[in-house]
């Protein structure tokens, strides 16, 4: 009676783990195939080359190599001998279109006035008038490149535009900078997100604010955001369009078709203290939803 029973139990508890088993693996696969989560997911951030806007000698160079810079510090400075000598020369120019203008408008006031007393011709007081407007053209013109010679010179500071990181910056005084060369690049801090991209069969439990759990790769600590945006497109590999005629499709056709992956845009919302947000790290994204 002792055997049967313990034959009996030993059945039951095979059946019992036998349907845990179909249970979790029946799980386990949807997770898998329908939950909205992917390993394919990276650190994305918005780089700024760094380029000088004019051309000229590196004279100093402030910062090192991965250093972070704050808005507005100046990276390298080009030798602004040059720009000065052209600020100088500007001012000269101004000077003297200042000067014609104001002879040419003398003269034509003077012939304005002989004309009202029938000395001199109408005729002449409009060539004295087109001459005023000559120069007050040439005297516009003047003001024009003494801005610009004085832009120019302020240019020789290369600033950084946005917080971040200067990174790939190797630049040394004595080199010689042309102007939109980049030089570096400059890592915005404040524009880190993850780039998720998920199997277009999985889209319809991707809504926009929807939370999402980050794991980094080689980071203990889970990082919390969520869906900012889904991408409206992706490049159609089997399709070339060239102006002016057909669609150019290849007539080729897999039996296996593969989902396409469509890139997701996810928002940071918390970084745990000693996690390290590079561009380029790998992450595994999962996409809380109501059935979580």
């Amino acid at each position: 009676m002792k055997t049967i029973k313990a034959g009996f139990g030993r059945v039951l508890l095979t059946l019992a783990m036998g349907v845990c088993a179909v249970v979790l693996g029946q799980h386990l696969w949807s997770f898998y195939m329908d939950a909205p989560w992917t390993r394919d997911a990276h650190v994305r951030a918005d780089i700024v080359r760094v380029a000088p806007d004019v051309s000229g000698l590196v004279k100093d160079v402030l910062v090192a190599d991965n250093e972070a810079v704050e808005a507005g510090a100046v990276l390298f400075r080009i030798d602004p001998q040059r720009f000065k000598l052209a600020v100088r020369e500007a001012e000269a120019q101004v000077v003297n279109a200042r000067v014609s203008l104001g002879l040419a408008q003398t003269e034509f006031e003077r012939y304005r006035k002989l004309v009202s007393k029938e000395v001199a011709s109408v005729q002449q007081r409009d060539e004295a008038q087109s001459r005023v407007q000559q120069a007050a053209a040439e005297y516009q013109s003047a003001l024009a490149a003494r801005d610009l010679a004085k832009l120019n010179l302020e240019r020789t500071d290369v600033r950084a535009p946005v917080a971040g990181t200067i990174t790939n910056f190797s630049l040394r005084a004595g080199n010689y900078a042309t102007a939109g060369g980049a030089v570096g690049a400059l890592v915005d801090k404040t524009s880190l997100y993850v780039a998720g991209y998920f199997e277009e069969t999985k889209l319809p439990r991707i809504h926009p604010n929807a939370p999402v759990r980050i794991e980094i790769m080689g980071e203990q600590q889970p990082i919390e955001g969520h869906v900012a945006s889904i991408a409206a497109g992706i490049e159609d590999r089997e399709r070339s369009d060239t102006a002016g005629y057909l669609a150019n499709v290849a007539p080729t056709f897999s039996w296996v078709r593969l989902a396409q992956r469509i890139p997701v845009r996810i928002a940071i919302d918390r970084i745990p203290a000693g996690v390290k947000l590079i561009a380029g790290r790998t992450a595994t994204v999962l996409i809380k939803t109501a059935d979580d």
